[in-house]
């Protein structure tokens, strides 16, 4: 990747229940990560935004998840690491299928939710993972979290035959090591709209962020999550596409 791109999660409705501004998100990203039923979503959910992803010409990537609708797939569950490769696999196959309907292509993969944060703790379940993605097609990314020092993750993608692309968040605070700060604790997310946009630009310029022990933090990214909840959010993202372009005008 030659720039930061942006990225966010999309098609988290379910049946009547609409979640999130998709149609105002879409024209401003450039990868949209699509629920697979798991965690959010439903066939007809997720078809509707694979095919408006294709009219905006943003790249369509798998958002696995734990099985957990009830929890949105925030909370860890106790799966085998031959249940974690499956559950990957056949949402990453069910997504492809309506990719394939719509004449659109499966881009690549991100992990949703407590089975991302999991697989960047244990190297068991990302192996599994990364075991699905080679299974199905080895040249689809997995998109991981960009940490202080992402070698282990490169070495394992490697051992796989996978490439990586290194994810980090305008609006979540950071512990020391690079990893996000749990939800449950008190600052673990920004909302004010500035700090979120000076994250971006200070991550899209290889800027130190300060990390919540008070110690600087660098982070190498190729992509950037955002989100679109809420029309502040949304505004949130505009400003970011904005401060990426100027960012991109002057280097």
């Amino acid at each position: 990747m030659t720039r930061l791109l942006l990225n966010a999660d999309m098609g988290e409705s379910f049946g009547p229940w609409k979640m999130g501004l998709d149609h105002e998100v879409m024209p401003v990203v450039d990868l949209a990560n699509v629920a697979c039923g798991f965690h959010a979503s439903d066939p007809d959910t997720m078809r509707a935004t694979v095919r408006l992803a294709a009219e905006h010409d943003v790249t369509v990537g798998a958002h696995p998840a734990y099985p957990d609708l009830v929890g949105f797939g925030r909370r860890s569950l106790a799966c085998s690491s031959d249940e974690v490769e499956n559950l990957v696999l056949y949402q990453v196959g069910a997504l492809a299928a309506l990719c394939r309907a719509e004449g659109a292509r499966l881009g690549y993969v991100k992990p949703h939710g407590a089975l991302y944060n999991d697989m960047m703790r244990d190297p068991d379940k990302l192996s599994a993972v990364m075991r699905a993605l080679r299974a199905f097609d080895a040249d689809l990314p997995l998109m991981v979290m960009a940490t202080r020092d992402p070698s282990a993750a490169r070495s394992l993608a490697a051992e796989h035959g996978l490439t990586l692309w290194l994810e980090a968040f305008a609006d979540r605070a950071y512990d020391a090591e690079g990893r996000l700060v749990s939800r449950r604790e008190t600052g673990a997310v920004h909302h004010d709209a500035a700090v979120i946009v000076d994250q971006a630009r200070r991550i899209a310029t290889g800027s130190p962020l300060t990390a919540s022990d008070g110690s600087e933090l660098v982070l190498e990214a190729d992509t950037l999550c955002v989100h679109g909840d809420n029309p502040e959010s949304v505004a949130a993202v505009k400003a970011i596409r904005q401060a990426l372009m100027d960012i991109e005008a002057t280097s």
